[in-house]
This record gives structure tokens, C-alpha cells and sequence, in this order.
């Protein structure tokens, strides 16, 4: 399977816009994340050469504007589109989906939404103190299962134990995506990233919300294994 990065805070060419949040696109099918503004997320997809009528489903991994943001134009343009959110997300939001013509589609434990391609269903988080419901994405491949994060709020290594958990006999081969590593010393990012190869996890791309020192060290624990996720990027799993 591919998954093409249609938005992120940097890009691998001129003529893609970029910012806060991230959406990446699974197999021309499966959308996951919009960004934080959707006419600059359509304006990538229209110069990616991508098709919108081949997307079947939107995924949104959490209820803040930088992974939801894109989403409202996509419905504007994509009338019925199934959106996989979590039960506890804000009842604005559900509103807004279902005025837009959309379909919302609660998950609230793991969930098989194409072939090979799973939402882990909500996990509970915190954020600035107060509860926030998240969930991650699955794909199985002949390398392992991929895991894509939106922000990791609940901890990206409880997001990971929840994975195992859910596919017990498969090894994760790649993570990557926000893992919310902004506020955490070097010390503690580096116990993280050394959390991943005791999971035997193949390799790592954090973005997003994981910060500089996050995604320095992660290169330094991944070498070559590490995927520096780019706006324009696709990647083969």
C-alpha cells in the first residue's frame, strides 16, 4: 500500500502548501486527518494530481481544528463521505459533519474500515488537564502493521501497547505521524524512542506535534530506519 502526505508542517517541493497539522492519504481511499485549512488541503491534492472521487472515507484521529480544519471543505466537495470519529468527540462537531451531508461513523474499539485497513477505536487522553478521546490508524501489510498517529495524546506508547494489545501475533514494522513529544525533556523522548525498539518496531517518522528534539533524536536511535515526513512524500508499506 501507499500513503501519500497531503499536508504537514514541511515540504519535499516548492508549489505545496504546508502548516500545522497533518492528512495523509491511504491507497488513494482512506483520508486521514485534514489539516488545519481545507482550501489549502484541496489545493494539494489538485497539485498531488489526486483523485477525490476514488476517497471513500475520512479518519479523524481527534477533535482539535488541526486535524479537522480541511475537512469541512472536503465535504463541501464529497457529499455522503463516511467520516470514523470517536464517541466522545463534541457534539459540534458531529453536528457539522451531518449539516455538510456527511456520514459520521463512531468507533469505539478496534474496526476493520477497508481491507487491511483498521481505526484502533477510541483511547482516552489528556490534554491541558481535561480528558480528549483519540484514536490511531492500523494497516496491516506483508511487512507488519504500519501505525499512523494524529497527535498522540493518550502517549504514543499506550497508543502502541493498545496496537499489540488488539494484533498480538503481528510485529509492528512502522510508526509514524504526531507523537506529542513537544513538552518532554531529551531524557524522556529518548526513553520513548528506545520503548520502540524494545517493541521491535522497524522504523519511525515523527512529525507534527513531536517536535525538533523528537525527531532528532529518533533519527540518531533510527539511522537509516527514520522517515522525515514531508508534505509531497509517499511512502510504500
Amino acid at each position: 500500500m501507499k500513503i501519500q502526505i497531503l499536508y504537514d508542517k514541511e515540504s519535499i517541493t516548492k508549489g505545496l502548501y504546508t502548516g500545522w497539522g497533518v492528512s495523509f492519504l491511504v491507497n488513494d481511499r482512506i483520508l486521514f486527518d485534514t489539516g488545519e485549512d481545507g482550501m489549502r488541503l484541496l489545493a494539494n491534492i489538485k497539485n498531488l494530481d489526486i483523485n477525490t472521487e476514488k476517497i471513500e472515507a475520512a479518519v479523524i484521529s481527534h477533535d482539535h481544528w488541526d486535524h479537522t480544519g480541511g475537512l469541512w471543505e472536503l465535504l463541501r466537495k464529497k457529499e455522503e463521505l463516511k467520516v470514523y470519529i470517536c464517541p466522545n468527540f463534541s457534539a459540534e462537531l458531529k453536528k457539522n459533519i451531518e449539516r455538510l451531508k456527511g456520514k459520521p461513523v463512531e468507533t469505539d474499539r478496534v474496526t476493520e474500515i477497508a481491507g487491511d485497513i483498521f481505526v484502533t477505536g477510541e483511547i482516552a487522553g489528556e490534554y491541558k488537564k481535561r480528558f480528549i478521546a483519540e484514536q490511531a490508524m492500523v494497516i496491516r501489510t506483508g511487512k507488519g502493521l504500519t501505525v499512523i498517529t494524529g497527535c498522540s495524546h493518550p502517549g504514543i506508547v499506550k497508543i502502541l501497547e493498545q496496537v499489540k494489545k488488539d494484533f498480538p501475533n503481528e510485529k509492528i514494522h512502522l510508526v509514524f505521524g504526531g507523537f506529542h513529544l513537544m513538552d518532554k525533556s531529551r531524557e524522556e523522548i529518548r526513553l520513548i524512542a528506545e520503548a520502540f525498539k524494545e517493541m521491535e518496531i522497524k522504523k519511525a517518522g515523527p512529525t507534527h506535534c513531536s517536535g525538533h528534539d523528537a525527531e532528532m533524536i529518533f533519527k540518531e536511535v533510527y539511522e537509516d530506519n527514520f522517515i522525515s515526513i514531508k508534505t509531497g512524500l509517499t511512502v510504500e508499506v
